[in-house]
């Protein structure tokens, strides 16, 4: 029998964690939304929701922390209970701006990521009407007439300002002017009634104004199947590549088993062909990437946008 013990102990061991794993969740979980009820983070949280009920035992509770370009939810999901009962979504490079450059409470190894769901690519945009057809005929008038033609952006140290940033480094000599504004929608009137000359905006919201806008290029890899007719600026030999990415995560420490319990269930929501569809018709650019390809992509960003920010004198000092 003595033998047998430390067999027995082992064989409890598993049987407890494993018996965590198959009960988490047992209580309702918290999803903290870091901006207003109705924008584009909670409208995808919304259709995700739809689908955690389906593969999760437990419904989610919504708790909306908006204020400070998402700092204050990012906060409240980087100081929760690290029992998995809180978690929340994120956006990047939002999580890095603020943790370089407004001294937030977290960094981007704050939190045990869950995965990503949307890769929302940037994008230029000018009016229908407008004279310039391409982002190249932008660039020669800029050159030409430097800081005539004005460009809104959401902001400011938003992912539209590092994309201009980056349009600053690579294109020298096409100075814009800057115009920040609160929010897309408030850039995209700006746009239509003749306040700026062309936007850098997300494809999720240049979207609700497409019928009013023509989008000259896409800030990504390969070209947007929302807008499939629209070559990349890669494709027109401009090496730049922006977007906004929303992701899920949880504080970080979470025991193993449940952060993987976690990580299952998201994967199977963003697998389902029913929740795919559903995204695709609310104009949500979804893209899955596990968490250990997503800490990955951070920690790029991480460096490229400090190296912008020293480029422009705008890191903070810590």
């Amino acid at each position: 029998m003595r033998r047998l013990t430390p067999v027995l102990a082992i064989l409890c061991a598993l049987f407890l964690w494993t018996g965590v794993a198959s009960a988490y969740p047992e209580k309702p979980v918290n999803m903290v939304i870091a901006f207003t009820a109705g924008g584009s983070s909670d409208v995808q949280a919304r259709i995700m929701q739809k689908y955690w009920n389906k593969y999760a035992p437990q419904p989610w509770v919504f708790i909306y922390k908006p204020g400070a370009g998402g700092i204050i939810g990012f906060t409240e999901i980087a100081n929760a209970r690290k029992d998995g009962y809180t978690i929340g979504g994120l956006n990047v490079p939002h999580i890095i701006l603020q943790h370089f450059m407004q001294n937030a409470r977290f960094s981007p190894d704050s939190f045990d990521y869950i995965c990503q769901v949307v890769n929302d690519p940037q994008c230029i945009a000018v009016r229908k009407d407008s004279s310039f057809t391409t982002t190249h005929a932008i660039a020669d008038f800029a050159a030409k007439n430097p800081g005539k033609l004005k460009v809104g952006l959401v902001g400011p140290l938003s992912g539209h300002h590092i994309m201009y940033m980056d349009w600053q480094r690579k294109l020298p000599d096409a100075k814009l002017t800057h115009v920040f504004y609160k929010g897309a929608a408030d850039q995209n009137a700006a746009l239509l009634g003749g306040e700026v000359d062309l936007i850098i905006g997300n494809i999720n919201d240049v979207m609700r104004s497409i019928d009013e806008f023509r989008v000259l290029n896409v800030a990504a890899e390969k070209r947007n199947e929302f807008l499939p007719d629209v070559p990349t600026l890669r494709e027109d030999g401009i090496d730049i590549v922006s977007d906004i990415r929303r992701v899920f995560a949880a504080p970080k420490g979470l025991k193993p088993e449940v952060i993987e319990k976690l990580r299952a269930i998201f994967k199977r929501i963003c697998e389902d062909p029913d929740y795919l569809a559903d995204m695709k018709k609310a104009g949500q650019p979804s893209e899955y990437l596990d968490a250990a390809a997503l800490k990955s992509y951070i920690d790029e960003q991480s460096a490229l946008i400090k190296g912008l920010l020293e480029r422009e004198g705008l890191l903070k000092k810590k």
